[in-house]
């Protein structure tokens, strides 16, 4: 064996270690793979036989003739219509026997019985993974979770002048989408290319379509300000993280039960005859990096220090934000406390985005169908259903902050209410007059009486609510019943002192970062100072005359001269000069996504 197959070797090897520690929780698998049906069969019939045993006495009761092969199709024909997220979560029937695949780590040790199904998982992890019948290719490794292969991961080695970039290829060229295995939400759910410094994703292999995100933690470390990559790590790799946290047993059930999601979209298309037809377009997202870290950060804070503290998270455009915002809001609902009491009474998220409203509602629904229905206080609604909801604890309300001024003093101010607010777009204009209303609805006033009184030493009954210096206290000092959540890009100075972190020296900072020069670096959104030019040197550059007689005349470089011709402050000729530069170069930028 060559040095450098060697080295390889101990890369794995170091990986599959850290897996089969008792923190990472996984066995080393050792059942056979059943290529045609995309299954570890015994482990999945052990599981089930095991954890539901009337439920498989009844199947074999209705199957008498090979009832293994037949749950295996069951299953296969749930994935198919179902998809294999929701099949985890939730479980699926056949012919009215209900059956779990898995079971989720449970919030608190107050269900003893949750807390035994939930050991009952089998997690393996298989080096060297013969997947296919008609071949002998493998996969470097893949995490299996009761029979059922889960995420796979092509592993690649600096030393043998292998990289994450010839793991992408490998998944692009070298794995036929049409094994069963690869196919899109129904075994594998994500694809991960690793090395000892990179780490990409994809949840859908489509050949040379294949789209993959980086799962970095950024230079300078997860929610700090910094580029793309990783940080070094004194004590190993740069990405060793991923495998000693990430997609350790107790993190793995977390990220399917209350992260990756099915988003399905309906668009438009075009047919040759000139009609339109509708599309259904599914993607699985996977949460990169830096969305897992801040949600997980935000939750564990709030668990620890309890409600009434406020969190600034500075992430630039091409984040996700709105995905984060969804995780965030479904987490903070069904938070409990150590007595298994809500820590919010409601989640209310506070936002102008029409968009952010409908995805909302589609990614909390295919969390759980335990936790209440999202409600919406959009245009066909007014301020007075927004009170209601407020009133009734629904537990997710998504509104704007127009709607609070109405209402400011019809909330009902029940002791020991807590709410958790969730402000996208945070900006300085939030310190107006809309959001002191928002506080003032859902303060606790009894306890801004105490403060008072601890203050002025006066009894409370002696105070009185309309009192001018209490209610400035409601609308501007932070109270123990409220908690903000603040999302924006670009926060101003008075938005880090309304909603930031104070450090020893006085100053505010946001309490997790994912930066601009990341997005840019990591190649979700374009540098706009990097082909800055001014209109004078654009022309310049563009005339056509004998000084400069190499330059072509160009449609682009006609729109330029004539902006400089007509007039040089012609609004409408600028105008033209954007958007015909954005049609024909912008937009096809970053996939075409590019705005």
């Amino acid at each position: 064996m060559s040095i450098h197959d060697t080295t390889e070797k101990r890369f794995e090897s170091d990986i599959e270690a850290s897996f089969l520690s008792p923190s990472g929780g996984y066995t080393r698998g050792a059942d056979t793979y059943d290529p045609r049906l995309g299954l570890h069969v015994d482990t999945l019939i052990g599981f089930v036989q095991r954890t539901q045993p009337r439920a498989w006495a009844r199947f074999v009761n209705q199957n008498k003739t090979d009832p293994t092969l037949k749950f295996c199709q069951a299953l296969d024909a749930a994935c198919d219509s179902m998809g294999l997220v929701a099949v985890l979560r939730h479980g699926f029937k056949h012919r009215g026997i209900p059956f779990r695949v898995c079971y989720f780590r449970p919030e608190s040790g107050l269900n003893p019985t949750a807390a035994t199904q939930y050991a009952a998982n089998v997690t393996e992890v298989y080096r060297q993974w013969h997947y296919s019948a008609d071949n002998n290719n493998s996969v470097d490794m893949v995490l299996v979770l009761n029979g059922i292969p889960i995420f796979a991961f092509e592993l690649k080695n600096q030393y043998t002048g292998q990289t994450a970039d010839n793991a992408r290829r490998q998944w692009m060229y070298d794995r036929d989408p049409r094994e069963i295995c690869f196919q899109f939400n129904r075994r594998i759910l994500a694809y991960f290319c690793v090395d000892h410094t990179d780490v990409w994703m994809t949840t859908k292999l489509a050949g040379k379509d294949t789209w993959f995100l980086p799962f970095n933690q950024g230079s300078n470390g997860a929610g700090n300000d910094g580029g793309r990559g990783n940080p070094p790590n004194p004590n190993g790799y740069p990405t060793a993280d991923r495998w000693e946290d990430v997609f350790q047993k107790g993190s793995l059930s977390d990220i399917l039960q209350k992260f990756i999601h099915l988003q399905v979209k309906e668009e438009k298309q075009r047919k040759k005859d000139g009609s339109e037809r509708t599309v259904r377009k599914k993607a699985l997202i996977f949460p990169r990096y830096h969305q897992l870290d801040v949600v997980r950060k935000l939750i564990a804070d709030v668990r620890a220090n309890g409600a009434g503290h406020n969190y600034l998270v500075q992430h630039s455009a091409g984040s996700g934000k709105s995905n984060s915002i969804a995780w965030t809001a479904y987490r903070l609902a069904s938070l409990h406390d150590e007595n298994n009491r809500a820590v919010f009474s409601s989640v209310i998220v506070v936002t102008d985005r029409t968009v952010l409203d409908a995805q909302l509602q589609e990614t909390i629904s295919g969390f759980d169908h335990t936790i209440g229905a999202v409600e919406t206080i959009g245009e066909n609604k007014n301020s007075k259903d927004l009170r209601d909801a407020i009133n009734n604890g629904v537990r997710i309300i998504v509104t704007t902050l127009q709607k609070f001024p109405v209402i400011y003093t019809e909330v009902d101010k029940a002791n020991g209410r807590n709410y958790a607010i969730i402000v996208d777009e945070a900006h300085s204009s939030q310190t107006g007059n809309s959001a002191l209303k928002l506080k003032a609805a859902l303060a606790d006033t009894e306890d801004a009486l105490r403060e008072y009184a601890e203050l002025e030493g006066k009894a409370e009954e002696e105070l009185d609510p309309d009192d001018k210096l209490m209610r400035e206290m409601i609308v501007h000092g932070k109270h123990k019943n409220l908690s903000f959540f603040a999302f924006t890009a670009t926060p101003k100075d008075k938005t880090l002192e309304l909603f930031g972190t104070e450090h020893e020296d006085g100053s505010f900072h946001p309490f997790h970062i994912y930066s601009m020069r990341q997005a840019i670096e990591e190649g979700f959104i374009l540098d706009v100072l990097q082909n800055y030019m001014t209109y004078d040197t654009c022309f310049k550059i563009a005339k056509t005359v004998p000084e400069n007689p190499d330059v072509p005349a160009s449609r682009a470089a006609k729109l330029i001269r004539r902006y400089q011709e007509l007039h040089p402050y012609n609004i409408n000729q600028k105008s033209q000069v954007i958007v015909e530069t954005f049609l024909e170069t912008t937009s096809k930028k970053i996939g075409g996504r590019a705005r």
